[in-house]
Order: structure tokens, then sequence, then C-alpha cells
């Protein structure tokens, strides 16, 4: 018998839908255990631990220490759901000069989390709140963020959007 091989592009999505998989499995198995309140403030805290290190991947793998500006920081993520998740994650981006808006038409955290059949949907909402604080804290450090998840599809929007503000560096408060 011959050996078998999986093309890089199978193997990325495969990983992706893998890691998409085990986090689903971890809320469920918290969920049976604890409760959905338990389980939902848990799998926040979790996947903006993740977020951090995601982001901090990103950076190394683009030879970045940090993202330009917030425009770039934007770009980054859209490069990660692209070509590091690539398991039906739909965004754009809008910039501004300190500010972005993305959009996200396609969740694959929502689906999975209906697809589970729970009486809630909206945990993946829950763990995206702290997500976008995450993932902007890490692309540029020293600058405060505010996020506004303006609309949220796991609370019955058509789409998510999501506005992030960046401030002034905290280096040059005075």
């Amino acid at each position: 018998m011959g050996e078998y091989a999986i093309s890089p592009e199978a193997r990325a999505r495969m990983l992706a839908l893998l890691a998409m998989a085990w986090d689903g499995q971890w809320f469920l198995k918290v969920y049976d255990e604890f409760g959905w309140e338990t389980a939902a403030r848990l799998n926040a805290r979790v996947r903006a631990a993740f977020g951090r290190i995601e982001m901090r991947r990103m950076l190394r793998a683009l030879g970045k220490p940090a993202a330009d500006d917030v425009e770039d920081a934007a770009q980054i993520i859209l490069a990660y759901f692209r070509d590091v998740l690539a398991a039906g994650f739909d965004a754009q981006v809008e910039t501004q000069e300190h500010r972005a808006d993305i959009t996200v038409a396609r969740c694959a955290a929502l689906w999975g989390a209906q697809q589970a059949g729970l009486e809630r949907h909206d945990q993946a909402c829950i763990a995206c709140q702290g997500l976008w604080d995450a993932y902007f804290e890490v692309l540029l450090p020293g600058t405060s963020i505010e996020v506004d998840l303006k609309e949220q599809m796991g609370h019955g929007a058509s789409r998510c959007h999501i506005q992030i503000l960046a401030g002034r560096t905290h280096d040059s408060e005075g």
C-alpha cells in the first residue's frame, strides 16, 4: 500500500475545522457539567486568551512587531480569517483614521452553536465580545481600544457589525 497525502490546502482547512470542533466540544461538555452561564463565561475567557495567541502568531508569521494602524490591524485579522481559519468566516472591513467597521456575513461559530441544538445560540456572540478587544490589544499594543458590537447574528441580526475605535497611545497621554 502507498502512503496517504493531504494537500496543504486540505490540511489547513481540516485543522481549522478541527480547532472549531474542539472548541465546540469543550463548550458542550462544560455546559453539560456546569450549565449555560458558567459555560458561556468560561468560553468567553478562553476565546479571548486564544485570540491573543492567534494574533501574536499572526504577527510572528508576518514578521511584524505590531500592526501599523487600525487599518493594518483589521487587514491582519481578515488575513487570519481567510488564510488560517478558512472555515466559514466571511467578513469585510471599512476603516477611517482611528476606526474600523467590520461586517461579518457568515460566522462558523454561530453555525456550530445552532447545529448543537441548544436552547440558546448566543454563546458565540458572548465569546466574540472579548475576542475583538483581545485581537486589537495585541495588534495595537499601548493603544486604548473600544469595541461596540452594533449588530449580532446570534441575537437575530442578519449580520454582525463590529465597530472598533482606537484611541491615542498610552505613551502619548499626558
